[in-house]
């Protein structure tokens, strides 16, 4: 079996996965939208989980990404940026992907808002630090509504929703809590109306526990391994 068949088998029974988990939990089949997470995969790889059937792929770092974006010009994925963001690296990423999963501050905000092109509306996340996790990126739960707020005055940036990195667990019902969390404070969150937020997407669930996440209600999971293998190291 070469790397295109292996790719494309793995594509498959993720996406098996998820619709099984999809239709379990009692959801439309098209409920969530699987992200392949390609960070130190090549160009290559991502070409051969496309020509799978695979459209919206995760990046975690910016230059990798700005990479990577020539050399599938000619068949664009629809991208994602899911790692933390360095206010330096933020031209890399505003205004050039579908979505970002990972905005936690206030100034971060501002920077994101003043690099989209004019004429132009970025999507994207509000990371929350749900564990309070001292070594992890997200904005604490207390803070979030303040964070939505900010929305106001950002009219390049929509909201449209909340992901979360649980504590890591090799049990995947030791991310429920984290889950039902997120998704109780989207709840909670939505039934406010903001200018430039409309909370309707849960970024959650990954190789391991992506059915954990689905029946806690996620509309996007991010699976890297389960998909390409492990990660290549970075040079």
């Amino acid at each position: 079996m070469n790397r295109t068949e292996e790719i494309a088998r793995n594509l498959a029974a993720v996406q098996t996965r998820v619709l099984q988990a999809t239709l379990a939990a009692g959801r439309p089949a098209d409920a969530v939208t699987l992200l392949a997470v390609s960070k130190s995969m090549p160009a290559e790889d991502i070409a051969a989980a496309m020509a799978a059937g695979q459209r919206d792929f995760g990046e975690n770092y910016a230059q990798e990404l700005r990479d990577k974006r020539p050399a599938l010009a000619g068949i664009p994925p629809r991208w994602h940026f899911i790692g933390p963001l360095q206010s330096n690296k933020v031209k890399y990423v505003a205004g050039q992907v579908a979505l970002i999963h990972a905005l936690d501050g206030a100034e971060l905000l501002v920077e994101v808002n003043r690099r989209v092109p004019e004429g132009t509306v970025q999507e994207c996340l509000v990371q929350v630090n749900v564990a309070a996790e001292p070594q992890k990126r997200g904005a604490a739960p207390e803070r979030l509504p303040a964070l939505l707020d900010a929305f106001a005055e950002l009219p390049r940036l929509r909201c449209t929703g909340l992901m979360v990195i649980p504590p890591l667990s090799d049990d995947p019902e030791g991310a429920r809590p984290h889950f039902v969390a997120l998704r109780k404070l989207r709840d909670h969150e939505a039934a406010r109306t903001r200018p430039n937020v409309d909370l309707r997407e849960l970024s959650m669930g990954m190789s391991h526990d992506l059915e954990t996440a689905i029946s806690e209600g996620a509309t996007i999971v991010r699976v890297g391994t389960a998909i390409f293998g492990e990660r290549r190291r970075r040079a």
